[in-house]
C-alpha cells in the first residue's frame, strides 16, 4: 500500500504565493509518475499538473492543466521521495482542495482515472 500525504496549503491573498508537497511512502517512489489535482465545492476533480518518472540532468518536463500555465510549477526530488507544487500569482479561482497522486507507470497522466494512488488533499483558498 502507498501513503502519499499532503501539506502546506493554506489561506493566502490575491497575487500570493503558496508551495504544496506531497511525500509518498510505502513503494519505491521512483516507480510512480506523480500529479497534482484540484475539487472546488460543486466542481469535478480538475487536472493541474504531472510529472513522469523518468528525468534528464534533474529535470522532468512536467505537463500544466490550461489554467495554471505559467503560474504554477511541479517538481519532484527523488531523494527524499516528494513532489512539490510551486503556485504563483494566486486567484480566488484557485480555491480549492489541492490532491495528490502517483500512478504506476513511467508517461504523464492527465486523468483521475489513471491513477493508482491518491492522497487526503489539502485546502488552499485564495481571499482577501
Amino acid at each position: 500500500q502507498v501513503e502519499m500525504v499532503e501539506s502546506g496549503g493554506g489561506l493566502v491573498q490575491p497575487g500570493g504565493s503558496l508551495t504544496l508537497s506531497c511525500t509518498a511512502s510505502g513503494r519505491t517512489f521512483g516507480t510512480l509518475a506523480m500529479g497534482w489535482f484540484r475539487q472546488a465545492p460543486g466542481n469535478e476533480r480538475e487536472f493541474v499538473a504531472a510529472i513522469s518518472r523518468f528525468g534528464y540532468g534533474g529535470y522532468y518536463s512536467p505537463s500544466y492543466g490550461d489554467s495554471v500555465k505559467g503560474r504554477f510549477t511541479m517538481s519532484r526530488d527523488s531523494a527524499k521521495d516528494t513532489v512539490y507544487l510551486q503556485m504563483n500569482s494566486l486567484k480566488p479561482e484557485d480555491t480549492a482542495v489541492y490532491y495528490c497522486a502517483g500512478a504506476v507507470g513511467v508517461g504523464i497522466r492527465s486523468a483521475p482515472n489513471q491513477y493508482d494512488y491518491w492522497g487526503q488533499g489539502t485546502q488552499v483558498t485564495v481571499s482577501s
